[in-house]
């Protein structure tokens, strides 16, 4: 009797830890509500109802490598319980695990076909896949079950922006605010869809609106005011930055556009220490290095200007336009090395030179990766051609500024340096032709008509005119943004 009793006690204080803990999820207390979970399964291991709150108090603090193996326990106790396969498939869809995601939708379906949301979160995983056939797909056959899900609403929109397809996401999370006017950061994701689609009116309206639903918002107000720097809104964009510092004085990105509201106004020292402090809060945000790169370069503190641009491709940097100029700033470095012709200057010279072509070879590094995520990318094919005609690569140059013209047959620069290239080996016709294209296109840049000159001296007279100093003068050709 005695052993029968204490081990009714026992499983009595298992239900009031895991009572206990539902109240602590209520409040937001997910430590102490994951403490009393972990009480009350040490005590009844075997209860599936106890392992699938502790995975939805997982997920609510994004440990969702934690809460699969949570749901993972409680789906061994009950295998075809449809709400643990379905929130086990939506956490290997977060994790990255689509395959898998997709098998335990399709065994959901599979049970009971009328389980809305297995179609509904499937629409997730499939636009995560690049899927959207499929996503669609899913969305109508929960429409068929469920026609006001405002859910299944708001990931269609997902997908639908994910496309490109601005409008059309816009029309799908409007309907979602009508069904669930309370959905998290919905006239917010409208906003970014009106933005996007060069609506700026709309775009505004919507963010206002969702600041005064939610004013402490970091990441709306933060969006808001990339929002106004892009409209040209320089001191509203400001205090939207410093808003963000009030409430958190460690926000990297705060800090980074405060130092451009800085650098746009002049104010370069101040930029820099705005960029400096980002950096200390987040050494992983892309720009801060790139902008101090810059200013390194402009003080003519090159080694510097090295490491900052070494630093900001440590980081992921997936912006081809970006990546262009960071290769136009090592082709800048390349052009300046000066080599001395004194003999006692012997070890410096070789030490430049080594410089010079790890300048090169990081510039071409940073140019093919641009070529990697936008193939027609004119001013990447047009450095790359650069950094052969440096190198004294000419056919290889010939070939990179082919690239250029395919993708914008009118650019000047190459065009020019086209023209160059060609009346090096010697293919004075097309250096001609190329130079009358260039000045037909680009009348007001300079030194076309001496440069036309040069070549038709060359042509006649031979080697008189050293053309292959030509590109020692690239340098003049880095953006300044």
């Amino acid at each position: 009797m005695f052993s029968e009793g204490m081990e009714f006690g026992f499983y009595d204080q298992a239900e009031q830890n895991a009572n206990r803990a539902f109240e602590l999820y209520e409040d937001g207390e997910m430590s102490e509500a994951l403490e009393q979970l972990d009480t009350a399964l040490e005590i009844n291991p075997a209860n599936s109802a106890w392992h699938f709150d502790k995975a939805l108090a997982l997920d609510s603090i994004h440990r969702f490598d934690d809460a699969i193996a949570a749901y993972e326990l409680a789906l061994d106790l009950n295998p075809e319980d449809l709400e643990i396969l379905n929130s086990l498939a939506v956490d290997y869809t977060r994790t990255g695990q689509y395959d898998r995601a997709i098998e335990f939708f399709e065994h959901i379906e599979q049970l009971d076909p009328t389980f809305e949301p297995g179609y509904c979160n499937r629409i997730i995983a499939y636009t995560e896949m690049g899927l959207h056939d499929k996503a669609e797909e899913m969305f109508y056959l929960a429409q068929q079950i469920d026609a006001d899900c405002a859910l299944c609403y708001y990931n269609i929109g997902n997908s639908l922006y994910v496309r490109g397809l601005y409008r059309k996401a816009v029309g799908c999370w409007i309907k979602t605010a009508e069904l669930e006017p309370t959905h998290p950061q919905i006239n917010y994701r409208v906003a970014q869809a009106y933005w996007y689609d060069g609506d700026h009116e709309h775009a505004r309206e919507f963010f206002l609106e969702e600041m005064r639903n939610n004013p402490g918002d970091l990441d709306v107000i933060f969006d808001f005011g990339l929002f106004l720097l892009e409209k040209g809104e320089i001191e509203a964009a400001k205090e939207k930055f410093h808003r963000i510092l009030e409430f958190n004085p460690g926000h990297a990105g705060a800090l980074f556009y405060v130092g451009e509201v800085a650098l746009n106004m002049g104010d370069f020292e101040r930029a820099v220490d705005f960029y400096d402090s980002a950096l200390r809060y987040d050494d992983t945000l892309s720009g801060p290095y790139y902008r101090l790169a810059q200013y390194a370069l402009s003080e003519r503190k090159h080694q510097k200007a090295r490491a900052y641009l070494l630093s900001e491709l440590r980081n992921t940097c997936d912006n081809a336009d970006l990546l262009v100029s960071i290769g136009s700033m090592f082709l800048n470095m390349a052009g300046r090395q000066e080599h001395s012709s004194e003999v006692g200057d012997f070890v410096e010279q070789n030490l430049e030179e080594i410089t010079c072509e790890q300048d090169l070879d990081h510039a071409m590094h940073c140019l093919f990766q641009a070529v990697d995520i936008d193939e027609h990318h004119t001013h990447a094919y047009y450095y790359l051609g650069l950094v052969n005609a440096f190198k004294g690569y000419w056919e290889d140059a010939c070939d990179f500024f082919n690239h250029a013209l395919e993708c914008d047959p009118d650019h000047g620069r190459t065009l020019t340096d086209y023209a160059k290239v060609c009346a090096i080996l010697g293919h004075y016709d097309m250096a001609q032709e190329h130079l009358r294209h260039a000045m037909a296109v680009s009348s007001e840049q300079p030194g076309l008509r001496v440069l036309r000159l040069e070549i038709m001296l060359r042509q006649t007279l031979g080697t008189l005119v050293p053309l292959t100093k030509w590109f020692k003068g690239m340098t003049k050709c880095f953006p300044k943004k």
